[in-house]
């Protein structure tokens, strides 16, 4: 992390400045409170439980469903207990087909989320977001958290995007073609400068990431199925 972050300092004076501040966050920390083990499966299965969601109301949800299964989710598991049995557990009727979905491409073997090591960037983001369900950023959010891509630039996240219009002092949060010209100088470190800029957006004294968050809140709290908590709604996934 250290080679990555000096060269991002040495390529902007902004991005240096927010070294000194935030110092290098880990970009592939995942705090999931030990949910989903090593399976990528499981994982993708959280990223798809928290789209348009809170976290803590995923991380219920994603609960329920290791309960109904026994274990941390497989492909199996998640196929023996059928729409209705999700549902059940708190999700919506277009999320439980899209796990459905994600069960079968990988246990018919049109996917193989546990050995993606062999695919580039471009070639694993296609291979995710042909599965019903998996959109560009939960693909890119993957990369990031379970592949451990170091080049990887969430361009249409918000968050991401204002927090370049903060650092940079821009008139307006910057779209999507902005960001993606504007950090094409940070590669091959991108997803180092997504991370960075992502901490600026909170105080140096607080989790950024809204899953840790979430993991302070949601001891001894009960949830709603498909409602938000005090972190917010995710427009795509964790």
């Amino acid at each position: 992390m250290e080679d990555h972050y000096r060269s991002l300092a040495a390529l902007d004076p902004v991005l240096a400045d927010l070294v000194e501040a935030y110092g290098r966050p880990d970009p592939f920390e995942w705090s999931d409170g030990g949910r989903t083990g090593s399976s990528r499966f499981a994982a993708m299965t959280l990223h798809i439980v928290g789209q348009q969601i809170s976290t803590v109301v995923a991380f219920v949800i994603f609960d329920r469903i290791a309960a109904a299964t026994g274990a941390v989710p497989t492909p199996e598991a998640v196929l023996a207990l059928g729409a209705e049995r999700l549902r059940e557990c708190g999700l919506s009727r277009a999320k439980a087909g899209y796990l459905l979905d994600l069960a079968r491409s990988q246990a018919s073997g049109l996917i193989d989320l546990e050995d993606m090591a062999d695919l580039g960037d471009a070639e694993a983001i296609a291979a995710l977001t042909a599965v019903r369900g998996i959109g560009l950023w939960s693909a890119e959010m993957f990369l990031i958290h379970q592949l451990h891509r170091p080049d990887v630039l969430p361009a249409g996240d918000v968050g991401l995007r204002r927090a370049i219009g903060l650092a940079w002092e821009l008139p307006a949060v910057p779209g999507v073609n902005e960001v993606r010209t504007r950090a094409s100088a940070w590669s091959p470190h991108r997803t180092y400068a997504a991370t960075l800029l992502w901490r600026s957006l909170r105080p140096v004294d607080e989790p950024f990431d809204q899953k840790a968050r979430a993991l302070r809140r949601a001891a001894g709290r009960a949830a709603p199925a498909e409602g938000t908590g005090d972190d917010g709604p995710h427009p795509a996934g964790l």
